[in-house]
């Protein structure tokens, strides 16, 4: 194990087979940093005394120095050595105030190499054309560099992308913002789910478009009551969240898929495919685009597998003689993706971070879901162990109103389901399990639901 201060001069063990040698002292200093073994203050060894611990030629310490320095870790101090720098406090920590079970986001993994790839990927965008980067406008829709790796992202889960049909997106917002003003105007309906991502609900309400809500059962959205609505309501497209659903948790299973795809054919009503969190599962269903790749505009995001920070999604369309018109649509708003982003988006997919960085938070999603099917009382929620959110179903006499003012109380935020319903909103409230700093704020949180669910209020604090 690597030593630091106060034990005794830092000593680390280096991996000398995987790339130079410079980067992987830099890279298990990091390490080292974010698992305490080195801490704000401490003085790393003298150049020369390093290179000589780890029989290497002191011009590779000095680049790797230099390299912990370009990445923040180290200052120097002239005339007195190199020292880690203290750290500031985070901004985002929760626990000490609210715990907000809120928010739907990727957890805090505990795998210092994966963060240690993430921060590398980030120095090595300096290795390039900065100046481009920074100085010169992007094209709308992204380069073909980052087209490619998002096709590539995908590949696996539609079966091959073609990049002459993908856009790199602001985000899944920007991409629904695109979609609809290329097929809805005000005024016009769009299929939805009874229970849908406020996100689209904000958006739709923004333009003027008319939802017209679709039933749902326990496998998702019914397909005999989208194909009535076709029949009847004419709709210009259907909006809909077939796999890990926002915020039920349901997978529609492959049969429905293939009939949602076949309805869509028949009334010739194109599908939007928000795929935000498809990335999670390890043996996902087919995408709907993959069913149906002719009918389906498919969205898929990088918020809830890789990072929220980045504001990255891949739109592909089922045309490519779209992709022109996608492009203007794209111009008239604010959705042109921030080309550093998705400068790192594509260093990340092409190096094999992006893959550990999705493995970690599978892995840290698993052992959040093991909590919450722990501490819960069985059969009162809805959760799946490859997804971040849980949706909770209140027991009478609870209100969705009373238990979001009551959790509020104990500094937890939760979301009603008002915030995703197109009618009359069931009594239910949707929780996130990554926000939490860690497993122990977590456990707390779910404790204090669980006490809750099993202490309802007093019929006299009840409002009618």
């Amino acid at each position: 194990m690597n030593q630091a201060q106060p034990d005794g001069p830092w000593r680390p063990s280096i991996d000398r087979t995987h790339g130079p040698l410079y980067l992987a002292i830099a890279d298990v200093m990091q390490s080292d940093i974010l698992a305490g073994r080195l801490r704000g203050g401490d003085r790393l060894p003298p150049q020369r005394q390093l290179a000589e611990h780890l029989d290497i030629d002191f011009t590779t310490v000095t680049r790797a120095y230099a390299e912990a320095r370009r990445r923040g870790l180290v200052e120097g101090q002239v005339g007195r050595g190199t020292y880690v720098r203290q750290a500031t406090p985070a901004r985002t920590q929760l626990s000490r105030g609210q715990v907000d079970l809120s928010m739907i986001m990727p957890p805090r993994f505990d795998d210092a190499a994966v963060v240690a790839r993430m921060c590398r990927g980030m120095a090595e965008l300096q290795t390039g054309d900065v100046l481009g980067l920074l100085l010169r406008y992007q094209e709308a829709g992204g380069t073909e560099h980052d087209r490619m790796a998002g096709a590539r992202w995908l590949a696996r889960r539609l079966d091959g992308a073609p990049e002459n049909r993908l856009l790199v997106c602001a985000g899944v917002q920007g991409a629904l913002e695109i979609v609809l003003n290329m097929l809805a105007a005000p005024g016009d309906a769009i299929c939805v789910e009874a229970l849908s991502y406020s996100g689209f609900l904000s958006l739709a309400a923004h333009q003027g478009v008319r939802l017209l809500p679709i039933p749902m059962d326990d496998q998702g959205l019914q397909p005999e009551a989208f194909e009535a609505a076709c029949k009847t309501q004419r709709p210009k497209a259907l909006y809909c969240n077939p796999t890990l659903h926002n915020p039920t948790t349901v997978t529609m299973p492959l049969a429905r898929r293939k009939m949602l795809i076949d309805i869509a054919r028949r009334y010739h009503v194109p599908i939007i495919e928000d795929d935000a969190h498809g990335a999670l599962p390890l043996y996902p269903e087919p995408a709907l685009a993959r069913l149906g790749p002719d009918v389906v505009y498919y969205i898929a995001g990088l918020a809830k597998c890789l990072s929220p920070a980045l504001r990255i999604a891949y739109l592909v369309l089922p045309d490519p003689r779209q992709f022109n018109g996608a492009i203007h649509a794209m111009r008239g708003t604010a959705a042109v993706a921030s080309p550093l982003t998705a400068a790192l988006a594509t260093q990340w997919i092409e190096d094999g971070t992006a893959d550990a960085v999705l493995e970690a938070i599978r892995r840290e999603v698993g052992l959040r879901q093991s909590l919450v099917a722990e501490i819960l009382p069985e059969g009162m929620f809805q959760a799946d162990p490859c997804g971040s959110l849980v949706w909770l179903n209140l027991p009478h006499p609870w209100t969705r109103r009373e238990f979001v003012a009551s959790m509020r109380a104990e500094a937890i935020g939760v979301v009603g389901s008002d915030a995703f319903s197109t009618g009359m909103p069931p009594e239910a409230v949707r929780l996130g399990v990554g926000v939490a700093a860690d497993h122990d704020e977590l456990a707390r949180s779910l404790h204090r639901v669980a006490y809750l669910l099993a202490h309802p209020p007093a019929a006299t604090t009840m409002v009618v």
